[in-house]
Protein backbone atom coordinates (compact mmCIF):
# COMPACT_ATOMS: atom_id res chain seq x y z
CA UNK A 1 0.00 0.00 0.00
CA UNK A 2 1.28 3.29 -0.87
CA UNK A 3 2.31 6.17 1.62
CA UNK A 4 0.45 9.33 0.23
CA UNK A 5 2.03 13.03 0.37
CA UNK A 6 -0.47 15.94 -0.99
CA UNK A 7 1.40 18.83 -1.78
CA UNK A 8 -0.74 21.97 -1.55
CA UNK A 9 0.36 25.51 -2.19
CA UNK A 10 -0.48 29.31 -0.33
CA UNK A 11 -0.13 32.83 -0.49
CA UNK A 12 0.31 33.06 -4.50
CA UNK A 13 0.49 30.73 -7.51
CA UNK A 14 3.57 29.67 -9.35
CA UNK A 15 5.99 29.02 -6.33
CA UNK A 16 7.38 25.92 -7.60
CA UNK A 17 5.06 23.26 -6.39
CA UNK A 18 5.46 20.95 -9.18
CA UNK A 19 8.92 21.89 -9.00
CA UNK A 20 9.18 20.52 -5.40
CA UNK A 21 7.04 17.33 -5.82
CA UNK A 22 9.23 16.31 -8.82
CA UNK A 23 12.34 17.01 -6.82
CA UNK A 24 11.34 15.55 -3.61
CA UNK A 25 10.24 12.19 -5.91
CA UNK A 26 13.87 12.40 -7.34
CA UNK A 27 14.90 12.34 -3.67
CA UNK A 28 12.94 9.03 -2.54
CA UNK A 29 13.79 7.81 -5.66
CA UNK A 30 17.44 8.43 -4.61
CA UNK A 31 16.87 6.53 -1.03
CA UNK A 32 15.74 3.35 -3.36
CA UNK A 33 12.02 3.59 -3.10
CA UNK A 34 9.40 3.93 -6.11
CA UNK A 35 6.94 6.70 -6.64
CA UNK A 36 4.56 8.00 -9.07
CA UNK A 37 3.62 12.04 -9.05
CA UNK A 38 0.07 13.15 -9.75
CA UNK A 39 -1.65 16.54 -10.52
CA UNK A 40 -5.64 17.65 -9.53
CA UNK A 41 -6.33 20.75 -11.24
CA UNK A 42 -9.36 22.80 -10.16
CA UNK A 43 -10.28 24.64 -13.28
CA UNK A 44 -13.53 23.35 -14.91
CA UNK A 45 -11.33 22.60 -18.85
CA UNK A 46 -12.16 18.68 -19.53
CA UNK A 47 -8.27 18.55 -19.81
CA UNK A 48 -5.32 21.55 -21.13
CA UNK A 49 -5.69 20.51 -24.96
CA UNK A 50 -8.15 23.78 -25.97
CA UNK A 51 -6.05 25.78 -23.39
CA UNK A 52 -4.02 28.96 -26.03
CA UNK A 53 -0.46 28.80 -24.71
CA UNK A 54 -0.73 32.03 -23.64
CA UNK A 55 -3.47 30.65 -20.86
CA UNK A 56 -1.80 27.33 -19.64
CA UNK A 57 1.74 26.98 -20.89
CA UNK A 58 2.76 23.72 -22.76
CA UNK A 59 0.53 20.74 -23.20
CA UNK A 60 2.62 18.01 -21.67
CA UNK A 61 1.20 14.48 -23.98
CA UNK A 62 1.53 11.25 -22.33
CA UNK A 63 2.36 7.82 -24.01
CA UNK A 64 -1.13 7.20 -23.30
CA UNK A 65 -2.91 10.06 -25.03
CA UNK A 66 -3.42 12.23 -22.22
CA UNK A 67 -3.37 15.99 -22.77
CA UNK A 68 -1.78 17.24 -19.32
CA UNK A 69 -0.62 19.94 -17.40
CA UNK A 70 3.19 20.80 -18.04
CA UNK A 71 3.83 19.92 -14.57
CA UNK A 72 3.85 16.09 -15.31
CA UNK A 73 6.74 17.12 -17.93
CA UNK A 74 8.77 18.11 -14.61
CA UNK A 75 7.28 14.49 -12.89
CA UNK A 76 9.00 12.97 -15.76
CA UNK A 77 12.05 14.86 -16.30
CA UNK A 78 12.82 14.51 -12.67
CA UNK A 79 11.95 11.04 -11.88
CA UNK A 80 11.79 8.93 -15.16
CA UNK A 81 8.45 7.55 -14.29
CA UNK A 82 6.52 7.77 -17.11
CA UNK A 83 3.07 9.48 -16.94
CA UNK A 84 -0.04 8.00 -17.38
CA UNK A 85 -3.76 9.41 -18.30
CA UNK A 86 -4.66 8.42 -14.16
CA UNK A 87 -1.84 10.96 -13.02
CA UNK A 88 -3.82 14.22 -14.12
CA UNK A 89 -7.31 15.03 -13.37
CA UNK A 90 -9.13 18.73 -13.87
CA UNK A 91 -12.66 19.55 -12.14
CA UNK A 92 -13.75 19.22 -15.46
CA UNK A 93 -13.13 15.98 -16.05
CA UNK A 94 -14.11 15.00 -12.27
CA UNK A 95 -17.96 16.70 -12.80
CA UNK A 96 -18.12 15.21 -16.30
CA UNK A 97 -17.62 11.51 -14.92
CA UNK A 98 -20.48 12.27 -11.87
CA UNK A 99 -22.77 13.96 -14.37
CA UNK A 100 -21.78 10.88 -17.25
CA UNK A 101 -22.89 8.24 -14.27
CA UNK A 102 -26.23 10.85 -12.88
CA UNK A 103 -27.05 10.25 -16.59
CA UNK A 104 -27.12 6.31 -16.54
CA UNK A 105 -28.88 6.33 -13.46
CA UNK A 106 -25.95 4.68 -11.12
CA UNK A 107 -26.64 6.43 -8.30
CA UNK A 108 -30.25 5.40 -7.96
CA UNK A 109 -32.02 8.45 -7.65
CA UNK A 110 -30.14 10.35 -5.15
CA UNK A 111 -29.54 13.88 -5.26
CA UNK A 112 -25.95 14.72 -6.75
CA UNK A 113 -24.06 16.75 -4.62
CA UNK A 114 -20.29 17.86 -4.13
CA UNK A 115 -20.35 15.93 -0.86
CA UNK A 116 -20.13 13.08 -1.21
CA UNK A 117 -20.18 12.63 -4.84
CA UNK A 118 -17.70 14.62 -6.61
CA UNK A 119 -15.00 14.36 -3.75
CA UNK A 120 -16.05 10.43 -3.80
CA UNK A 121 -15.12 10.50 -7.44
CA UNK A 122 -11.93 12.52 -6.59
CA UNK A 123 -10.71 9.79 -4.17
CA UNK A 124 -11.06 7.32 -6.34
CA UNK A 125 -8.94 8.92 -8.86
CA UNK A 126 -5.96 9.22 -6.30
CA UNK A 127 -6.55 5.65 -5.16
CA UNK A 128 -5.40 4.67 -8.53
CA UNK A 129 -3.12 1.96 -8.37
CA UNK A 130 -2.22 2.14 -4.63
CA UNK A 131 -0.48 -0.95 -4.59
CA UNK A 132 2.12 -0.12 -7.54
CA UNK A 133 4.45 2.31 -5.87
CA UNK A 134 5.98 3.08 -2.02
CA UNK A 135 5.03 6.68 -2.09
CA UNK A 136 2.27 8.58 -4.47
CA UNK A 137 2.82 12.34 -4.35
CA UNK A 138 -0.18 14.58 -5.51
CA UNK A 139 0.33 17.82 -6.04
CA UNK A 140 -3.33 20.55 -5.84
CA UNK A 141 -3.38 23.08 -8.75
CA UNK A 142 -4.06 26.49 -7.31
CA UNK A 143 -3.27 27.94 -4.36
CA UNK A 144 -5.52 27.13 -0.70
CA UNK A 145 -8.52 29.45 -0.57
CA UNK A 146 -9.51 29.34 -4.23
CA UNK A 147 -13.22 28.26 -4.73
CA UNK A 148 -13.11 26.35 -7.19
CA UNK A 149 -10.47 24.31 -4.84
CA UNK A 150 -12.47 23.55 -2.32
CA UNK A 151 -13.68 20.15 -3.45
CA UNK A 152 -10.35 18.64 -4.04
CA UNK A 153 -9.04 19.87 -0.19
CA UNK A 154 -12.08 18.47 1.59
CA UNK A 155 -11.56 15.06 -0.68
CA UNK A 156 -7.82 14.78 0.32
CA UNK A 157 -8.85 15.37 4.10
CA UNK A 158 -11.31 13.08 3.73
CA UNK A 159 -8.81 10.73 2.01
CA UNK A 160 -6.18 10.76 4.85
CA UNK A 161 -9.07 10.07 7.62
CA UNK A 162 -10.07 7.12 5.33
CA UNK A 163 -6.58 5.73 4.90
CA UNK A 164 -4.65 4.36 8.01
CA UNK A 165 -3.09 6.30 10.35
CA UNK A 166 0.32 7.56 9.41
CA UNK A 167 -0.31 6.44 6.03
CA UNK A 168 -0.67 10.60 4.44
CA UNK A 169 0.98 13.03 5.03
CA UNK A 170 0.28 17.36 3.82
CA UNK A 171 3.31 19.77 2.58
CA UNK A 172 2.26 23.34 1.89
CA UNK A 173 4.53 25.34 -0.13
CA UNK A 174 3.85 28.80 0.99
CA UNK A 175 5.52 32.80 0.22
CA UNK A 176 8.00 34.80 2.42
CA UNK A 177 8.17 37.70 0.80
CA UNK A 178 11.00 40.03 1.40
CA UNK A 179 9.99 43.93 2.54
CA UNK A 180 13.32 45.56 1.05
CA UNK A 181 12.04 48.87 2.93
CA UNK A 182 12.30 47.53 6.38
CA UNK A 183 14.61 44.91 5.35
CA UNK A 184 12.62 41.95 6.85
CA UNK A 185 11.41 38.53 5.63
CA UNK A 186 7.33 38.46 6.15
CA UNK A 187 6.46 35.54 7.60
CA UNK A 188 2.50 36.22 8.62
CA UNK A 189 1.12 35.69 4.92
CA UNK A 190 2.20 31.80 5.57
CA UNK A 191 0.82 32.28 9.02
CA UNK A 192 -2.51 33.13 7.12
CA UNK A 193 -2.33 30.63 4.45
CA UNK A 194 -1.61 27.83 6.88
CA UNK A 195 -4.99 29.11 9.33
CA UNK A 196 -6.78 29.20 5.72
CA UNK A 197 -5.64 25.10 5.07
CA UNK A 198 -6.10 24.41 9.14
CA UNK A 199 -9.93 25.98 9.25
CA UNK A 200 -10.88 23.21 6.09
CA UNK A 201 -9.26 20.26 8.38
CA UNK A 202 -5.67 19.97 7.13
CA UNK A 203 -2.84 20.69 8.93
CA UNK A 204 0.80 21.07 7.18
CA UNK A 205 3.47 18.14 8.18
CA UNK A 206 5.86 19.92 6.65
CA UNK A 207 6.47 23.48 5.34
CA UNK A 208 8.19 24.61 2.31
CA UNK A 209 8.69 28.50 2.38
CA UNK A 210 9.71 29.72 -0.65
CA UNK A 211 12.21 33.02 -0.30
CA UNK A 212 15.17 34.94 -2.04
CA UNK A 213 17.67 33.86 0.43
CA UNK A 214 18.04 31.65 3.54
CA UNK A 215 15.57 32.10 6.17
CA UNK A 216 16.84 33.03 9.98
CA UNK A 217 16.81 30.82 12.52
CA UNK A 218 14.17 32.98 14.17
CA UNK A 219 11.93 33.17 11.25
CA UNK A 220 12.00 29.26 11.29
CA UNK A 221 11.15 29.01 15.20
CA UNK A 222 8.30 31.64 14.73
CA UNK A 223 6.78 29.64 11.55
CA UNK A 224 7.25 26.73 13.38
CA UNK A 225 5.53 27.59 16.56
CA UNK A 226 2.58 29.55 14.54
CA UNK A 227 2.06 27.11 12.35
CA UNK A 228 2.25 23.73 14.44
CA UNK A 229 5.27 22.29 12.77
CA UNK A 230 8.60 21.15 13.78
CA UNK A 231 11.66 23.30 13.53
CA UNK A 232 13.24 20.59 11.52
CA UNK A 233 10.01 20.67 9.15
CA UNK A 234 10.09 24.36 7.65
CA UNK A 235 12.06 23.78 4.69
CA UNK A 236 13.35 26.68 2.98
CA UNK A 237 13.22 26.84 -0.72
CA UNK A 238 15.61 29.48 -1.75
CA UNK A 239 16.00 30.89 -5.85
CA UNK A 240 18.37 28.52 -7.90
CA UNK A 241 19.70 29.51 -11.17
CA UNK A 242 18.66 26.15 -12.40
CA UNK A 243 15.59 24.07 -11.80
CA UNK A 244 18.16 20.75 -12.40
CA UNK A 245 19.86 21.79 -8.69
CA UNK A 246 16.37 21.48 -7.16
CA UNK A 247 17.12 17.70 -5.61
CA UNK A 248 20.40 19.02 -3.98
CA UNK A 249 19.21 22.19 -2.95
CA UNK A 250 15.84 20.70 -1.01
CA UNK A 251 18.64 17.78 0.10
CA UNK A 252 20.46 19.77 1.66
CA UNK A 253 17.31 21.86 3.69
CA UNK A 254 16.55 18.41 5.03
CA UNK A 255 13.22 18.00 3.04
CA UNK A 256 13.51 14.31 2.19
CA UNK A 257 14.65 13.60 5.76
CA UNK A 258 11.79 15.67 7.35
CA UNK A 259 8.92 13.86 4.67
CA UNK A 260 10.42 10.05 5.70
CA UNK A 261 10.34 11.64 9.77
CA UNK A 262 6.59 12.75 9.30
CA UNK A 263 6.07 9.22 8.05
CA UNK A 264 7.90 7.84 10.96
CA UNK A 265 10.35 5.88 8.91
CA UNK A 266 13.29 5.46 10.75
CA UNK A 267 16.07 4.20 9.63
CA UNK A 268 15.78 5.82 6.48
CA UNK A 269 17.74 4.40 3.43
CA UNK A 270 20.64 6.87 2.79
CA UNK A 271 20.26 8.91 -0.35
CA UNK A 272 22.29 7.84 -3.94
CA UNK A 273 23.06 11.25 -5.31
CA UNK A 274 25.48 10.26 -7.21
CA UNK A 275 23.52 11.04 -10.59
CA UNK A 276 22.16 14.26 -9.67
CA UNK A 277 25.53 15.49 -9.04
CA UNK A 278 26.56 14.72 -12.35
CA UNK A 279 23.74 16.55 -13.61
CA UNK A 280 24.97 19.42 -11.60
CA UNK A 281 28.66 19.32 -12.77
CA UNK A 282 27.24 19.06 -16.56
CA UNK A 283 24.97 22.48 -16.04
CA UNK A 284 27.56 24.43 -13.93
CA UNK A 285 30.95 23.35 -15.66
CA UNK A 286 30.65 23.82 -19.48
CA UNK A 287 33.27 23.24 -22.22
CA UNK A 288 31.60 26.09 -24.69
CA UNK A 289 28.40 27.92 -25.73
CA UNK A 290 26.41 27.57 -28.74
CA UNK A 291 23.01 29.88 -29.66
CA UNK A 292 20.15 28.31 -30.64
CA UNK A 293 17.05 30.15 -32.09
CA UNK A 294 13.51 29.47 -31.42
CA UNK A 295 11.31 30.75 -34.15
CA UNK A 296 8.54 30.56 -32.85
CA UNK A 297 5.13 32.60 -32.48
CA UNK A 298 4.18 32.07 -28.43
CA UNK A 299 7.43 33.72 -27.44
CA UNK A 300 6.16 36.06 -25.28
CA UNK A 301 5.33 33.29 -22.66
CA UNK A 302 8.51 30.67 -22.18
CA UNK A 303 6.04 28.37 -20.84
CA UNK A 304 4.40 27.62 -23.94
CA UNK A 305 7.71 25.71 -24.88
CA UNK A 306 9.29 24.43 -21.54
CA UNK A 307 9.76 21.06 -23.09
CA UNK A 308 12.01 21.66 -25.73
CA UNK A 309 13.60 24.27 -23.40
CA UNK A 310 14.44 21.89 -21.79
CA UNK A 311 15.32 19.18 -24.27
CA UNK A 312 17.78 21.70 -25.53
CA UNK A 313 19.64 21.76 -21.74
CA UNK A 314 19.79 18.53 -21.76
CA UNK A 315 21.22 18.17 -25.03
CA UNK A 316 23.56 20.64 -23.90
CA UNK A 317 24.57 18.65 -20.90
CA UNK A 318 25.11 15.99 -23.60
CA UNK A 319 27.89 17.96 -24.98
CA UNK A 320 28.81 19.49 -22.02
CA UNK A 321 28.28 22.79 -23.56
CA UNK A 322 25.68 25.37 -22.30
CA UNK A 323 22.88 26.29 -24.65
CA UNK A 324 21.92 29.60 -24.99
CA UNK A 325 18.12 30.09 -26.54
CA UNK A 326 17.17 33.63 -27.92
CA UNK A 327 13.20 33.24 -28.52
CA UNK A 328 12.52 34.68 -32.43
CA UNK A 329 9.18 36.07 -33.18
CA UNK A 330 7.81 34.50 -36.49
CA UNK A 331 5.75 37.29 -37.35
CA UNK A 332 8.67 39.76 -37.58
CA UNK A 333 9.24 37.71 -40.97
CA UNK A 334 5.81 38.27 -42.67
CA UNK A 335 7.59 42.06 -42.70
CA UNK A 336 11.49 41.77 -42.40
CA UNK A 337 14.03 39.74 -44.08
CA UNK A 338 14.72 36.28 -42.04
CA UNK A 339 18.59 36.64 -42.48
CA UNK A 340 19.53 39.76 -39.85
CA UNK A 341 17.55 37.93 -37.02
CA UNK A 342 18.74 34.96 -37.75
CA UNK A 343 22.62 35.42 -38.41
CA UNK A 344 24.95 34.29 -35.75
CA UNK A 345 22.83 31.37 -34.44
CA UNK A 346 24.55 28.28 -34.54
CA UNK A 347 21.35 26.38 -34.80
CA UNK A 348 17.43 26.99 -35.63
CA UNK A 349 14.28 25.28 -34.27
CA UNK A 350 11.11 25.58 -35.17
CA UNK A 351 8.32 24.10 -32.89
CA UNK A 352 4.96 23.39 -32.78
CA UNK A 353 2.27 25.37 -33.04
CA UNK A 354 -1.60 25.47 -34.41
CA UNK A 355 -3.83 27.95 -37.11
CA UNK A 356 -1.43 30.15 -39.74
CA UNK A 357 -0.46 32.96 -38.02
CA UNK A 358 3.44 33.35 -37.84
CA UNK A 359 3.92 30.24 -40.48
CA UNK A 360 4.98 32.17 -43.48
CA UNK A 361 8.28 33.36 -40.86
CA UNK A 362 8.42 29.65 -40.35
CA UNK A 363 8.98 28.92 -43.56
CA UNK A 364 11.44 31.73 -43.94
CA UNK A 365 13.78 30.35 -40.64
CA UNK A 366 13.90 27.01 -43.03
CA UNK A 367 15.05 28.42 -45.97
CA UNK A 368 17.74 30.27 -43.94
CA UNK A 369 18.81 27.00 -42.43
CA UNK A 370 18.58 25.10 -45.53
CA UNK A 371 20.05 27.24 -47.76
CA UNK A 372 22.84 28.41 -45.27
CA UNK A 373 23.41 24.84 -44.43
CA UNK A 374 22.86 25.49 -40.57
CA UNK A 375 21.48 23.18 -38.48
CA UNK A 376 17.56 22.53 -38.24
CA UNK A 377 15.17 21.00 -36.28
CA UNK A 378 11.45 21.12 -37.35
CA UNK A 379 8.90 19.61 -34.74
CA UNK A 380 5.75 18.80 -35.60
CA UNK A 381 4.21 22.30 -37.50
CA UNK A 382 8.53 23.11 -37.97
CA UNK A 383 8.29 19.56 -40.05
CA UNK A 384 4.98 20.86 -42.28
CA UNK A 385 7.11 23.91 -42.59
CA UNK A 386 10.25 22.65 -43.85
CA UNK A 387 8.31 20.40 -46.26
CA UNK A 388 5.99 23.34 -47.25
CA UNK A 389 9.39 25.72 -47.68
CA UNK A 390 10.76 22.65 -50.15
CA UNK A 391 7.53 21.90 -52.13
CA UNK A 392 7.57 25.91 -53.18
CA UNK A 393 11.52 26.46 -52.93
CA UNK A 394 12.95 23.60 -54.81
CA UNK A 395 9.76 21.18 -56.21
CA UNK A 396 8.24 23.79 -58.00
CA UNK A 397 4.51 23.87 -56.18
CA UNK A 398 4.99 27.65 -55.39
CA UNK A 399 1.50 27.58 -53.91
CA UNK A 400 2.02 24.57 -51.51
CA UNK A 401 0.44 25.08 -48.23
CA UNK A 402 -1.68 23.20 -45.71
CA UNK A 403 -4.83 22.66 -45.78
CA UNK A 404 -5.21 23.70 -41.73
CA UNK A 405 -4.78 27.71 -43.07
CA UNK A 406 -7.54 26.88 -45.90
CA UNK A 407 -9.66 25.81 -43.33
CA UNK A 408 -9.11 28.61 -40.58
CA UNK A 409 -10.10 31.07 -43.88
CA UNK A 410 -12.63 29.46 -45.36
CA UNK A 411 -11.15 29.33 -48.65
CA UNK A 412 -8.99 27.28 -50.89
CA UNK A 413 -5.42 29.15 -51.42
CA UNK A 414 -3.16 26.22 -51.04
CA UNK A 415 -1.88 23.30 -53.32
CA UNK A 416 -2.07 21.21 -49.72
CA UNK A 417 1.19 19.33 -49.41
CA UNK A 418 0.10 18.86 -45.36
CA UNK A 419 -3.85 17.84 -45.14
CA UNK A 420 -6.55 17.19 -42.32
CA UNK A 421 -5.74 13.93 -41.31
CA UNK A 422 -9.05 11.39 -41.15
CA UNK A 423 -7.68 8.18 -40.73
CA UNK A 424 -4.70 6.56 -39.00
CA UNK A 425 -4.09 2.94 -37.42
CA UNK A 426 -4.01 3.34 -33.17
CA UNK A 427 -2.73 -0.13 -31.94
CA UNK A 428 -5.15 -2.73 -33.48
CA UNK A 429 -8.04 -0.67 -35.01
CA UNK A 430 -8.23 2.23 -36.95
CA UNK A 431 -9.44 5.74 -35.85
CA UNK A 432 -11.50 8.40 -38.24
CA UNK A 433 -11.71 11.78 -37.85
CA UNK A 434 -13.44 14.75 -39.49
CA UNK A 435 -12.88 18.02 -39.69
CA UNK A 436 -16.34 19.34 -38.08
CA UNK A 437 -15.10 16.85 -34.66
CA UNK A 438 -14.51 18.59 -31.54
CA UNK A 439 -11.62 20.18 -31.02
CA UNK A 440 -10.39 18.72 -27.51
CA UNK A 441 -8.66 14.91 -27.54
CA UNK A 442 -9.86 14.58 -31.66
CA UNK A 443 -5.87 14.19 -32.44
CA UNK A 444 -3.41 11.66 -33.12
CA UNK A 445 -2.33 11.51 -29.36
CA UNK A 446 0.22 9.55 -27.76
CA UNK A 447 2.96 7.20 -27.90
CA UNK A 448 3.26 5.75 -32.26
CA UNK A 449 5.69 3.26 -33.78
CA UNK A 450 7.97 4.95 -36.69
CA UNK A 451 10.48 2.86 -39.06
CA UNK A 452 13.35 4.66 -40.22
CA UNK A 453 15.09 4.23 -43.43
CA UNK A 454 18.20 2.25 -43.35
CA UNK A 455 21.39 4.69 -43.60
CA UNK A 456 19.70 7.81 -42.92
CA UNK A 457 20.58 10.32 -40.86
CA UNK A 458 18.05 9.61 -38.29
CA UNK A 459 18.65 6.33 -38.18
CA UNK A 460 22.16 6.92 -36.87
CA UNK A 461 21.28 9.51 -34.57
CA UNK A 462 18.86 6.94 -32.83
CA UNK A 463 21.12 3.62 -33.28
CA UNK A 464 18.07 1.86 -34.14
CA UNK A 465 15.75 1.68 -37.24
CA UNK A 466 12.52 1.29 -35.16
CA UNK A 467 11.34 4.11 -32.74
CA UNK A 468 8.23 5.00 -30.58
CA UNK A 469 7.56 8.77 -30.04
CA UNK A 470 5.00 10.83 -28.63
CA UNK A 471 2.67 12.57 -31.46
CA UNK A 472 -0.04 15.53 -31.04
CA UNK A 473 -1.31 16.67 -33.94
CA UNK A 474 -4.36 16.69 -36.62
CA UNK A 475 -2.66 17.97 -39.92
CA UNK A 476 -0.09 14.92 -41.55
CA UNK A 477 2.32 15.88 -44.61
CA UNK A 478 0.46 14.27 -47.58
CA UNK A 479 2.82 11.10 -49.06
CA UNK A 480 1.24 11.68 -52.39
CA UNK A 481 3.97 14.34 -52.54
CA UNK A 482 7.15 11.90 -51.45
CA UNK A 483 8.20 11.23 -55.12
CA UNK A 484 8.48 14.65 -56.24
CA UNK A 485 9.79 15.80 -53.18
CA UNK A 486 12.74 12.83 -52.93
CA UNK A 487 13.77 13.53 -56.45
CA UNK A 488 14.62 17.36 -55.26
CA UNK A 489 16.64 15.37 -52.09
CA UNK A 490 14.03 15.70 -49.73
CA UNK A 491 14.22 12.45 -47.94
CA UNK A 492 11.58 10.67 -46.16
CA UNK A 493 13.28 9.13 -43.78
CA UNK A 494 11.16 7.69 -41.49
CA UNK A 495 7.46 6.34 -42.10
CA UNK A 496 4.73 4.48 -40.11
CA UNK A 497 4.60 0.80 -40.13
CA UNK A 498 1.60 1.12 -42.59
CA UNK A 499 3.85 3.03 -44.75
CA UNK A 500 1.50 6.25 -45.02
CA UNK A 501 1.94 8.99 -42.88
CA UNK A 502 5.46 10.56 -43.28
CA UNK A 503 7.38 10.67 -39.74
CA UNK A 504 10.31 12.22 -40.37
CA UNK A 505 12.08 14.39 -43.25
CA UNK A 506 15.76 15.17 -43.81
CA UNK A 507 17.98 17.06 -46.60
CA UNK A 508 19.94 14.37 -47.37
CA UNK A 509 22.71 17.27 -48.99
CA UNK A 510 22.46 19.04 -45.61
CA UNK A 511 24.57 18.49 -42.91
CA UNK A 512 21.86 18.27 -40.14
CA UNK A 513 18.19 19.13 -41.23
CA UNK A 514 15.76 16.57 -39.75
CA UNK A 515 12.04 17.41 -39.60
CA UNK A 516 9.82 15.14 -36.90
CA UNK A 517 6.13 15.33 -37.32
CA UNK A 518 6.02 13.55 -33.28
CA UNK A 519 7.48 15.27 -30.10
CA UNK A 520 10.79 14.29 -28.72
CA UNK A 521 11.33 16.78 -26.38
CA UNK A 522 8.86 15.26 -24.69
CA UNK A 523 11.20 12.19 -23.52
CA UNK A 524 14.10 13.86 -22.52
CA UNK A 525 15.49 13.99 -19.14
CA UNK A 526 18.33 15.37 -18.12
CA UNK A 527 19.70 12.22 -17.16
CA UNK A 528 19.16 10.47 -20.59
CA UNK A 529 18.90 13.32 -22.90
CA UNK A 530 16.67 12.45 -25.88
CA UNK A 531 19.43 11.48 -29.14
CA UNK A 532 17.87 13.73 -31.39
CA UNK A 533 18.63 16.76 -28.99
CA UNK A 534 22.01 15.19 -28.28
CA UNK A 535 22.89 15.37 -31.84
CA UNK A 536 20.93 18.37 -32.75
CA UNK A 537 23.65 20.61 -30.61
CA UNK A 538 26.16 18.68 -31.59
CA UNK A 539 25.85 19.99 -34.66
CA UNK A 540 25.19 23.62 -33.19
CA UNK A 541 29.22 22.37 -31.46
CA UNK A 542 29.96 21.90 -34.92
CA UNK A 543 28.85 25.08 -36.64
CA UNK A 544 30.35 27.23 -33.64
CA UNK A 545 34.06 26.19 -34.50
CA UNK A 546 33.39 26.91 -38.02
CA UNK A 547 31.85 30.67 -37.25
Amino acid sequence: MARYIFITGGVVSSLGKGLASAALGALLQARGYTVRLRKLDPYLNVDPGTMSPFEHGEVFVTDDGAETDLDLGHYERFTGVSARKTDSVSSGRIYSNVLEKERRGDYLGKTIQVIPHVTNEIKDFIDIGDDEVDFMLCEIGGTVGDIEGLPFFEAIRQFSQDKPRGQCIFMHLTLLPFIAASGELKTKPTQHSVKELRSIGIAPDVLVCRSEGPIPQKEREKLALFCNVRPDSVIAAQDLKSIYEAPLAYHREGLDQAVLDAFGIAPAPKPDLTRWEDVYDRIFHPEGEVKVAIVGKYTQLEDAYKSIAEALTHGGMANRVKVKVEWVDAEIFDTEDAAPHLEGFHAILVPGGFGERGTEGKIKAAQFARERKIPYLGICLGMQMAVIEAARNVAELPDAGSEEFDHEAGEKRFTPVVYHLKEWVQGNYTVQRNVSDDKGGTMRLGAYTANLKEGSKVAGVYGTTTIEERHRHRYEVDIKYRDQLEACGLSFSGMSPDGKLPEIVEWKDHPWFIGVQYHPELKSKPFEPHPLFADFVRAAKDTSRLV
